[in-house]
């Protein structure tokens, strides 16, 4: 084989590869990057970090067993912490629609650890020594329980550090006005149409509970993450890992994560299935529907300004419209629900692809850790942006409230205990036909006297 200019060679079980010389991923990388030219998805950089970890734990691991050098050990534990503070990230260029296992990216982990580790140690890229892709950076291991452990790991991680913030601070900003607009009374809305009163405080108190909510949610699914089948190996019979392995590897992975790492009560389930993830998208599909309610009823609330509903201000983010002066739409809105309708995609797609599990391995994890990680992204992003960017900035529009609680036929709701449904529903219809206050047709039915109309529709009597 010709090597070309600024090349080497590496040789893999199928034969040599050409690999560009600046490049510290190795022949299998460099496969994968000829043979899954599909697409611009890339491997999350949260899995590689996570596959690092567990990596420089097993460095660690091996040392404490014997069965690696301290040399090689401190080498590889410096490639490991080199890639988590980011400066390799342009190594690892895999598509997502590779191998399902994840075996391709497992790789590209090893060959970056090992040549940089044989660097460090003064030996050249390529050279497979003193630091083997395999024989070192992947002992006592198996992609079926690496990237399985790594995709619980990134989730864990991600749900803790990103996405949970976001949901808290959301839910905070909400709160605020849950309590700012407490004495507010805007007109309850079923089925589209008028209801009886409430404080606006006590519809923002829905949207705070729902988010409460989703914040237990989440805090639920943690634990079952920290349980990982380490160790496990090829099919979770933990062929080739030495006795006390995977008892060290969480040990380590706790110190290295800071999250509470525990090796799985089965590898095999861990191994073969990912129920654990599909359960997190659940929580996350259930959450995207929560704010789908929350940002739809804002864009109907703020419709308008003089042909909608209009009872309330969204901040004032960017013109509207590139053919219609003054228009402005509700931008955070839409983005947030399209972020929800993503993830409600991401959710079909992780439960699909989960569901094609068989026998000892999983062959679609590529595609269902993309999903998910994408699910947690882009809703802690959007989470953050509708927080700062539309619901700190909201506003009331108290005139339009006040005129709509004044002109409400559902006040007539409260007279059903005095005078009866059929009563009450006459006034209401008098009132809607000759367009009158329920005051008004009241009086002229002769049902009640002003006094008495003052008294019982007033919508503070009617509002807990």
């Amino acid at each position: 084989m010709t090597k070309p200019a600024k090349t080497r060679i590496e040789t893999d079980s199928l034969g040599d590869v050409i690999i560009p010389a600046d490049k510290y991923y190795g022949a299998q990388t460099q496969r994968s990057i000829t043979n899954f030219p599909i697409g611009e998805e890339r491997m999350p950089m949260s899995i590689i970090y996570a596959i690092t970890q567990i990596k420089k734990a097993a460095a660690l691991t091996h040392l404490q067993l014997g069965l690696l050098s301290t040399e090689k050990s401190q080498a590889i534990v410096t490639a490991c912490d080199e890639i988590l503070k980011h400066e390799h990230d342009e190594q690892f260029p895999l598509s997502v629609w590779q191998s399902g296992s994840g075996t391709q990216s497992h790789m590209n982990v090893n060959e970056v650890i090992a040549n940089r580790a044989n660097e460090l140690l003064g030996a050249e890229k390529g050279s497979n020594s003193p630091v083997h892709s395999h024989d070192d950076m992947n002992k006592s291991q198996s992609t079926n329980d690496v990237f399985s452990s790594s995709m619980q790991i990134a989730t864990l991680l991600t749900l803790r550090n990103t996405l949970l913030p976001a949901l808290i601070h959301l839910k905070d900003t909400l709160l605020v006005k849950e309590k700012e607009f407490s004495d507010v009374i805007t007109i309850g809305r079923t089925h589209m149409g008028d209801a009886v009163p409430l404080y606006m405080g006590q519809r923002f108190s829905g949207y705070v509970s729902q988010l409460t909510a989703a914040i237990g949610n989440v805090m639920q699914r943690l634990p079952a993450l920290g349980e990982i089948p380490i160790g496990g190996t090829a099919i979770g019979t933990g062929v080739n890992a030495p006795d006390g392995y995977a008892a060290l590897m969480v040990k380590q992975l706790t110190r290295i994560t800071g999250q509470k790492i525990e090796k799985a009560s089965n590898f095999f389930s861990h191994q073969a299935a990912h129920d654990v993830l599909v359960e997190c998208s659940g929580t996350l599909n259930t959450l995207a529907c929560t704010l789908i309610k929350i940002a739809n009823d804002f864009r109907l609330m703020s419709s308008g300004p003089r042909c909608g509903l209009h009872e309330i201000h969204l901040p004032t983010n960017e013109p509207g419209s590139s053919i219609m002066p003054g228009k402005i739409n509700p931008t955070q809105c839409e983005a947030i629900i399209m972020v929800a309708t993503r993830v409600q995609g991401n959710h079909t797609t992780i439960s699909n692809a989960s569901s094609l599990a068989s026998f000892e391995a999983h062959s679609f994890r590529t595609v269902m850790i993309y999903s998910l990680l994408q699910s947690i992204q882009l809703l802690s992003d959007a989470m953050q942006s509708f927080a700062d960017r539309c619901v700190k900035g909201l506003t009331l529009n108290l005139a339009t409230l006040h005129k709509n609680v004044e002109h409400s036929l559902a006040l007539a709701t409260v007279l059903n205990t005095t005078l009866g449904y059929d009563a009450a529903s006459k006034i209401a219809k008098k009132a809607y036909k000759e367009n009158i206050s329920l005051k008004q047709s009241s009086v002229e039915l002769g049902l009640l006297t002003e006094e008495e109309c003052d008294k019982l529709l007033n919508p503070r009597h009617m509002i807990p």
